[in-house]
């Protein structure tokens, strides 16, 4: 039997919160404590997306709602010890995301969150051809820029990472997560790039190499050369303010 405390929680506030895209009254309602497990296509149930504690979390609520797409809160369901809903977010060119979250409560606030999401794949018969060399949009930081393209449907991104660039120091600052939580999936085009994922696995990715990394894992340039790589996964949100 639970011994999860009867406080209340205000589920129709949460849900009213989520539709607004109120990113800081949806934080209000975690623990300081909260865990958020988050699996998808990309990160998937045997190696999902973990985030743990306030800031962690509030990277997260701040990119999601910072998306220009609507939320439909749906399903909602809730007694003294959790609460469940579907989430039905549309974006402008018609793509459907559905999210299903089940809450754990402690004291009133949200201690655990469970979240499976899905979206619309579209192939887009279409002849397209564009180039760096005019990207759709630039996003500057420290020691580095990704240079994004829209094409095919989907988001490409070039990383131009310059020689004293590493992840936690130039671009966690930015995310506020502990770790890089993008996933990747990269050819690497020059430059050697070290990578330690937070299981403690490292490489060293150099010309010519391709790496598919999951959500978890810092990384640097090695050496006096640029690293640039081109990233077919995490590019769309990557160094992204809100």
């Amino acid at each position: 039997m639970s011994t999860t405390t009867t406080t209340s929680f205000d589920l129709p506030r949460f849900a009213r919160a989520t539709e607004e895209r109120d990113a800081s009254t949806q934080l209000s309602m975690y623990s300081p404590q909260a865990t958020v497990i988050i699996s998808d296509r990309i990160t998937q149930p045997g190696s999902p997306r973990v985030l743990r504690g306030s800031e962690e979390i509030k990277g997260w609520i701040e990119e999601v709602t910072s998306r220009d797409m609507t939320h439909a809160v749906e399903h909602p369901v809730s007694d003294d010890t959790g609460a469940a809903f579907t989430v039905a977010c549309r974006y402008p060119d018609g793509t459907n995301v559905l999210c299903a979250t089940v809450l754990e409560l402690e004291h009133g606030c949200i201690g655990r969150q469970t979240v499976v999401q899905v979206w619309d794949e579209h192939v887009r018969h279409e002849t397209e051809h564009k180039s760096f060399g005019a990207p759709d949009d630039t996003r500057e930081f420290p020691n580095g820029r990704a240079e994004i393209l829209s094409v095919g449907g989907a988001e490409v991104g070039r990383l131009t990472l310059e020689p004293g660039w590493r992840w936690s120091n130039d671009v966690k600052p930015i995310a506020k997560t502990g770790s890089c939580e993008a996933p990747h999936f990269q050819y690497h085009v020059g430059g050697r790039l070290a990578i330690r994922m937070d299981d403690g696995t490292e490489m060293i990715a150099e010309p010519g190499d391709i790496t598919s990394l999951p959500s978890g894992h810092d990384a640097w340039v090695v050496g006096d050369e640029p690293v640039v790589v081109v990233d077919w996964y995490g590019a769309s949100n990557y160094a992204k303010t809100s």
